[in-house]
């Protein structure tokens, strides 16, 4: 293991120069050729002629964030392997999302996702969705950005702020320019560079761990090997229960109604090409979540009785993997900077997919509200400086995590709270025809307010949580006077006595928690879940209060036809009830559309204006 910090070399820093310039070199060419992303339509939305192949990459690059390289393997390194459940839960998701929410959403041919809770329910539902979206854009690719840059700074030497300015300038160059043809096959080249990077580390820390036995061996005396674990306590960190229930609802919020995924395949030509693209998506995120679970196993088989950051050589678990990197491959001139491009593919894919779709939200949700009568070609150079703005203020946003200390922590827990109101909105819209306006409002400020709540308590009364022990007694040196460690005697590993168990510091500590304590303990994991359904529930219990929507007045257009997705071999009188009296496979104005608003009826007349008018199944 090594004592001392390793940093890069020319070699490293020539590999990781290479990935920005090919990255960049994609924005440039797509800048220059084809219709030189003059339109509105070209640039949010490729045309929608975009291959199954980009599509589907893109989808996947999103995923695997610059947080989900790092922490991936940390998260098994530290807790065990049931993170590889999320593999389950996750294709479950896509499944359901091609199925019941990319139809919906394709035939109503809208280039901002959130101009459907304007149809639905009302302009006021919209404005704070969109809001809302673009505060968790922001913040989260903020800490993208910062977040891998920070880790690495601290194990390579790379410089951090250059780091930042660096990615950050790139991303936005690439992605102002070459809008979303650039964006795709940009993700498709990174896609690529993050596979290489995975499997060199795999594979030199399996041979230098001692063989795929030897690793397995290792994992298995340190318990961490955890394939199943059907305890319902809601408490427990991960299990089989939480991960398929949460994990999916957690996904759903991601794939099924973020726009910056649904932008990705309303690109695609038609809805069966969407639809593929998602069923491709499946295998990749097996694969990555694969490469995560044998690269933290293969890095627990390294640190098994030497932990780095017990010994005070790290001071993070995000910088494990990149630690890990270093002292592994740094005899190979070019491998860390290959991984170290790994990450920050990473993080460029989660980054140049939510610029262009911030760019979108705010050209579709308040510039042309406000500038109802400009040109196309106006309209296009808008969403490119809006973009470009976006790229600005997320390097702003990576300086200011940099200062927020304690709170940092806070920040990625929003993030995860966004998304639950969100989805439950789009779901109570979707799958209820009998929600109103009302019912809709007060359904996403009610689960606003229960997961802020729940998610600040879980960061002001933090509970101490059964993690599998780590040891130290193995590291050729004392424990740093600095470390925190409470040591007890393994029963597994009768070889190793001092064990770190990451409990409490020393000397007697007194919390007060308060009644609702019991709260804070639900896993992290169902935080989406309670989002989606409470908003759900008090939105039907307020409709219902106020007067519930005629479904009959409600247009099919609007509605997932779930049932006839699900249930489809059911009698059809026995669909027709089921439907609540919505007419699915009917075409015309409903009498509500005669009372919506200007934006509402352009939609759904087919007279958008901008070229994209609905297309029917």
């Amino acid at each position: 293991m090594a004592t001392e910090p390793l940093y890069f070399g020319v070699w490293d820093y020539v590999v990781f120069s290479l990935m920005l310039c090919v990255s960049a070199g994609i924005g440039l060419y797509y800048a220059c050729t084809g219709g030189k992303q003059s339109t509105q339509k070209e640039f949010l939305m490729a045309d929608q002629s975009m291959p199954t192949l980009p599509v589907m990459m893109s989808l996947l690059a999103s995923f695997i964030s610059a947080v989900t390289v790092l922490a991936g393997p940390a998260e098994v390194y530290r807790n065990g392997t049931m993170f590889w459940f999320f593999a389950v839960s996750g294709s479950l998701s896509m499944v359901l999302v091609a199925r019941l929410f990319v139809p919906t959403f394709y035939n109503l041919g809208l280039t901002s996702t959130y101009e459907y809770l304007e149809i639905r329910f009302s302009k006021t539902v919209r404005l704070l969705c969109t809001v809302l979206f673009v505060v968790n854009m922001l913040v989260y690719m903020g800490l993208v950005l910062y977040t891998p840059s920070l880790a690495l700074n601290a194990v390579t030497g790379l410089t951090l702020w250059g780091a930042v300015l660096g990615m950050g300038l790139v991303c936005t160059f690439y992605t102002a320019l070459g809008g979303m043809k650039a964006v795709m096959w940009t993700d498709t080249f990174q896609v690529f560079v993050m596979v290489a990077g995975f499997l060199a580390v795999i594979i030199q820390g399996t041979i230098e761990a001692g063989g795929p036995a030897r690793v397995w061996e290792i994992n298995r005396q340190g318990q961490r090997l955890e394939f199943f674990n059907f305890d319902p306590d809601p408490r427990v960190r991960h299990t089989t229960w939480n991960i398929l229930v949460g994990g999916s609802f957690f996904r759903c919020a991601m794939y099924a109604v973020n726009q910056a995924q649904v932008q990705r395949y309303l690109c695609c030509p038609s809805i069966k090409k969407a639809q593929q693209a998602l069923y491709w998506n499946i295998p990749g995120l097996i694969v990555f979540i694969f490469f995560a679970v044998l690269s933290g196993m293969v890095m627990y088989a390294r640190y098994y009785n030497c932990d780095p950051k017990t010994m005070g050589h790290i001071s993070s678990s995000d910088q494990m993997m990149p630690y890990f990197v270093m002292d592994i491959l740094s005899q190979f001139p070019g491998m860390p900077g290959l991984f170290t491009a790994c990450v920050f593919s990473a993080a460029l894919s989660t980054m140049d997919s939510g610029l262009n779709a911030l760019a979108a939200v705010a050209l579709e949700d308040f510039v042309k509200p406000c500038f109802p009568n400009f040109s196309d070609e106006r309209y296009t150079w808008i969403s490119k400086v809006l973009a470009m703005l976006f790229g600005l203020l997320t390097i702003l946003m990576a300086f200011i995590a940099s200062n927020l200390g304690p709170v940092f922590s806070a920040v990625i827990s929003l993030f995860g709270m966004i998304g639950g109101p969100i989805l439950g909105i789009f779901v109570l819209g979707m799958m209820f025809p009998c929600a109103n306006k009302w019912g809709g409002l007060i359904g996403l400020l009610f689960s606003l307010f229960i997961t802020l709540w729940i998610g600040m308590g879980k960061i002001v009364w933090p509970m101490s949580g059964l993690q599998p022990p780590i040891s130290i007694e193995g590291c050729p040196a004392d424990l740093p006077a600095n470390a925190t460690a409470n040591f007890t005697t393994s029963p597994v590993m009768p070889t190793s006595t001092a064990l770190y168990n990451f409990t409490t510091p020393a000397g007697p500590t007194v919390v007060e928690y308060p009644p609702e304590s019991a709260l804070y303990e639900l896993s992290y994991i169902y935080l989406g879940a309670v989002a989606t359904l409470s908003c759900v529930i008090v939105g039907l219990l307020v409709s219902l209060v106020t007067g519930p929507q005629d479904p009959k007045q409600v247009d099919p257009k609007l509605i997932v036809p779930f049932y006839d997705s699900v249930f489809c071999c059911l009698p059809n009188r026995w669909l027709e009830w089921l439907r609540c009296g919505v007419r699915h496979g009917e075409g015309g104005l409903s009498p509500v559309e005669i009372e919506m608003s200007p934006a509402a009826r352009k939609f759904l007349t087919n007279d958008s204006g901008d070229g994209h008018s609905p297309t029917h199944v």
